[in-house]
């Protein structure tokens, strides 16, 4: 079977205990978070093989963090430690519409000294999954981490999978961020973004483009086919790793089964629905790492909501 690299920050998510805006929070909770991480959890539930690559501070919040990755059954030999800078830190806030707010504190963050040199040829294997993020497309060393990476998975024969995941006050310049993100996506044989992101970006190409619409459901573009499934209306506790979910999941399956069934509309619509379906599960849920759903937890969901998904295995 296929194993999932993920590359990318680690970091500790400070969600809020009450809804509205920074300002207004009171208190926190601390989460073990970063897109990345939530994306090799969500794998490894369905019993993928997953590894982190990333970068983390000689500090407490690293301990913690690498406590709490290898109990999510991720494979955390390519998680690094410095005492060159502390580990990352993100404070979020959910409005009384939702809407997310993020205030990083990375200047710069451990993650962000992955590089290069710090990547090993031997943790890839042909058709292994290599999946990134562009938070950590900054003008830093990290870049460079994910350029070696990128290259070493296309000589293996990997699969290259790229959650555009924009978080626009990371980046000094806002045409600064969509230069580098769409000269990424080429590199990707796999791309995920939202509606919010592609309004952003314009009209861009992908072999494999995902596109997430909330609890309006998923859309698949790919191979000629345009196949669209709805989402599920669900109570809402936040929405902090929901996108990570859906890739994370999306991409056990493809660990699992390939990408021929990206060939087919109706097999392609079952796992979307079953995707959106582990998404959903985890926006009624407090985290986003420690919370991510089992198979049956899916099928069950499934099944409650009158969508049986019976076909998808991971």
């Amino acid at each position: 079977m296929a194993k999932l690299i993920v590359i990318g920050e680690a970091l500790i998510d400070f969600l809020p205990c009450s809804k509205g805006n920074l300002a207004q929070t009171n208190s926190f909770k601390k989460c073990p978070g970063g897109a990345p991480a939530n994306v090799a959890a969500a794998a490894s539930k369905f019993g993928i093989e997953s590894m982190l690559v990333t970068k983390l501070g000689m500090d407490g919040f690293g301990d913690f963090l690498t406590s709490k990755i290898e109990k999510a059954g991720i494979n955390s030999c390519a998680i690094l430690r410095t005492d060159e800078a502390n580990t990352g830190l993100a404070f979020v806030s959910d409005s009384d519409h939702s809407d997310v707010e993020y205030l990083f504190y990375r200047a710069p963050a451990a993650d962000m000294l992955l590089c290069a040199e710090d990547i090993c040829e031997d943790w890839f294997k042909p058709g292994d999954i290599l999946h990134f993020c562009s938070i950590a497309l900054v003008d830093a060393p990290c870049r460079g981490a994910h350029d070696r990476a990128i290259e070493i998975a296309r000589a293996k024969g990997c699969v290259i999978s790229f959650d555009v995941n924009l978080r626009p006050p990371l980046w000094k310049d806002l045409n600064g961020l969509k230069e580098v993100v769409l000269r990424y996506i080429p590199k990707a044989d796999i791309v995920k973004a939202n509606e919010e992101e592609l309004a952003f970006l314009g009209d861009i190409k992908a072999q494999h483009l995902l596109i997430t619409l909330g609890k309006e459901g998923a859309q698949y573009l790919g191979n000629g086919l345009d196949v669209r499934v709805n989402g599920f209306d669900v109570p809402v506790v936040n929405t902090t790793g929901a996108g990570d979910t859906f890739i994370g999941t999306f991409l056990a399956y493809c660990a699992q089964q390939g990408l021929d069934f990206l060939k087919s509309e109706a097999q392609c619509a079952q796992v979307l629905r079953f995707c959106n379906a582990a998404a959903a599960i985890v926006v009624g849920r407090p985290g986003a790492l420690e919370v991510m759903p089992t198979q049956h937890e899916v099928q069950e969901f499934l099944k409650i909501h009158g969508a049986s998904s019976k076909t998808v295995e991971i």
